[in-house]
Formats: structure tokens, C-alpha cells, sequence
């Protein structure tokens, strides 16, 4: 405590700047959710284009009954991680807000879209909503390439405006690429190279 006491300004601004830094790094974004989510949402792209468009199963849809489940583990992990670090940093709280703001519009969005039967904005839709929390988590984590996956999401949600519907879920499969899986194990490198 003395030695607290007794420091000089240079010393603590060296302290203050050190424990900025820690905290930086224990925050580290790992990119796991966002592997886990670019993966689940690429299969069932795949899968609903190719059951749909190649095998002519209709119900292809149902492949995306897979994304409660990964909500749900998405719940405990969070809950796991929060409990086991222990400190949330402001970013990563305002980051949450971010990523829980999306999934309400994006569920909202759809029912709506799925109202008013307009069945071929749903995708382009979707591909709008997937580029905004994208492109803000790159501005708040200051990480280049996913905000640069979000303005992707938006040109092949503009792209798939022009392309027969069929056609639109791979768009979405090649947005899901460009924003969450590439940035996903960009975050993972630079996180197992902090730690």
C-alpha cells in the first residue's frame, strides 16, 4: 500500500496502462461462437438448397429447427463463461445488447415477412440482418474483417435481388462465409496468439 502511495505520475499512469492491457487481453474474443454459429447456418443452407432444389423434399426448411438448439447451448455457454471470468468488460456487455437487439429483429422480421406472405424478400432480408451486428461487433472489437463481412452481407443482399430464389441461399451461405466463419478463425488466431 505504501509503495501505492509514494508513486509518481509516470508510475501510475505505467500501472494504469499495464491493467488497461489485461484487460484487453482477458477479453479476447476467441471467434468459438461465431465458428459455431457460421458452421450451423452454412449446413443448413446446404442442406435446405440441396433437399429443396436438388432432391425435391419441400420440408428442406425444417434443417433450421437446428438453430434453437444452438441457441440454447449458446445460453449455457455464455452463462458458463460470464461465471468463470467472472468480470464483464463494457465491450463485451454492449456487444451482447448488439447480438441480442439482431436476434429479436431478425425473429420479428421473419414472422412479419412470413405474414404478409412475401416469401421472396425473406432472404435478402435476412442477408440485411445478418450484415448489422456483424458490422457493428467489428466496430466495437476494432477487428477489421468483420466489419468487412457485414458489408459483404449487404452486397449479396442486394445481389440476391437478382437471382431466382433458389439461388439466394447460397448467397446466404457465401455471406455466412464472409462474415462469420473467415472472421471466426481470424479472431481464434489472434486470440490463441494473445493468450
Amino acid at each position: 500500500m505504501e509503495q501505492q502511495e509514494n508513486m509518481t505520475g509516470p508510475e501510475s499512469m505505467e500501472l494504469i496502462t499495464s491493467m488497461i492491457n489485461k484487460a484487453k487481453n482477458r477479453f479476447g474474443e476467441s471467434g468459438y461462437l461465431y465458428l459455431v454459429w457460421g458452421w450451423v447456418i452454412l449446413s443448413c443452407c446446404i442442406i435446405q438448397f440441396i433437399s429443396t432444389y436438388i432432391l425435391n423434399f419441400p420440408q428442406g426448411y425444417y434443417v433450421w429447427f437446428l438453430t434453437w438448439g444452438v441457441l440454447i447451448y449458446q445460453i449455457f455457454f455464455l452463462r458458463n463463461r460470464r461465471r468463470l471470468r467472472g468480470v464483464t468488460t463494457y465491450t463485451g456487455e454492449i456487444n451482447s445488447f448488439v447480438w441480442i437487439a439482431y436476434f429479436i429483429c431478425l425473429v420479428l422480421m421473419i414472422f412479419v415477412l412470413l405474414k404478409f406472405n412475401m416469401y421472396p424478400a425473406i432472404f435478402p432480408a435476412i442477408l440485411i440482418m445478418y450484415g448489422m451486428p456483424t458490422f457493428l461487433s467489428g466496430i466495437i472489437l476494432k477487428f477489421k474483417p468483420l466489419s468487412v463481412g457485414g458489408i459483404c452481407c449487404w452486397l449479396f443482399a442486394i445481389l440476391s435481388t437478382f437471382v431466382d430464389a433458389e439461388f439466394q441461399l447460397l448467397l446466404i451461405a457465401c455471406g455466412i462465409i464472409a462474415a462469420w466463419i473467415v472472421p471466426g478463425y481470424l479472431l481464434k488466431a489472434k486470440f490463441q496468439k494473445e493468450n
